[in-house]
């Protein structure tokens, strides 16, 4: 798929060489509660929108400040080289979201080289609803996550498996990552806000790192990690 650099919403930060690696989890009812959900069906499933806040004592009048809707389309992700772009067309922004490898020595384009973890530079949440991702073709993915407030650090982030036979809903204000799919391209459904407000964290302008997603499934991660041992 072709895309143009000069169209990604938001320049990387770059610079650093040191990461935060997150734990990792597979997302189940259990371990998203409070962020979220898995779904099932996801053309009867509702996207919550939040009330535009008062700016002062006096209140939203009712049947106002939430109107704004909701906007739906296919959100694209595809691995060049050893960078991760994506398109999200509900919204109309391109993005590049991260590497497997130092985005100084990642190959932009090319045969796709993976490895055993992404290199993400940002994330953000979005105030005015939630948003769904639902796999079109079966994909799974993973995506850090960590629950609302602005104070927040790399080390508050979980990554969550998602084997790609659900759809993952996402609370308003939950802050999340890239979705980062483990094959060479994948494409969502892609259901939100269309107000489509974003507060982001930049890890390694705020931070000094990159927040570390691993990518294997994690039965697969614990195996790994026992044969480096051994």
């Amino acid at each position: 798929m072709d895309f143009d650099p000069a169209e990604i919403a938001y320049v990387p930060t770059t610079g650093v060489r040191r990461v935060h690696e997150t734990p990792l989890v597979v997302a189940t009812e259990s371990s998203l509660e409070g962020y979220g959900c898995l779904v099932d069906a996801p053309e009867n499933f509702s996207i919550e929108i939040v009330r535009w806040p008062a700016q002062g004592w006096r209140p939203i009048d009712e049947n106002s400040g939430d109107q704004g809707g909701i906007a739906e389309g296919v959100f694209e992700f595809w691995w060049k080289g050893e960078t991760l772009y994506a398109r999200n067309n509900a919204v109309g922004d391109s993005y590049l979201f991260g590497w497997s490898n130092w985005p100084e020595e990642a190959a932009t384009s090319g045969p796709v080289q993976l490895s055993h973890r992404a290199l993400i530079w940002r994330a953000n949440y979005h105030p005015d609803g939630g948003q769904l991702f639902c796999p079109l073709h079966g994909e799974s993915f993973v995506v850090p996550l960590t629950l609302p407030g602005d104070d927040v650090t790399p080390e508050r982030f979980v990554t969550f498996w998602c084997d790609g036979s659900r759809g993952l809903y996402l609370h308003p204000n939950i802050w999340h990552g890239a979705i980062v799919p483990v094959a060479d391209h994948a494409e969502f459904l892609d259901r939100q806000g269309r107000v489509h407000a974003r507060v982001s964290v930049d890890f390694a302008k705020e931070f000094g790192c990159y927040l570390a997603v691993p990518m294997q499934r994690p039965g697969v991660q614990r195996v790994l990690s026992a044969e480096r041992r051994a």
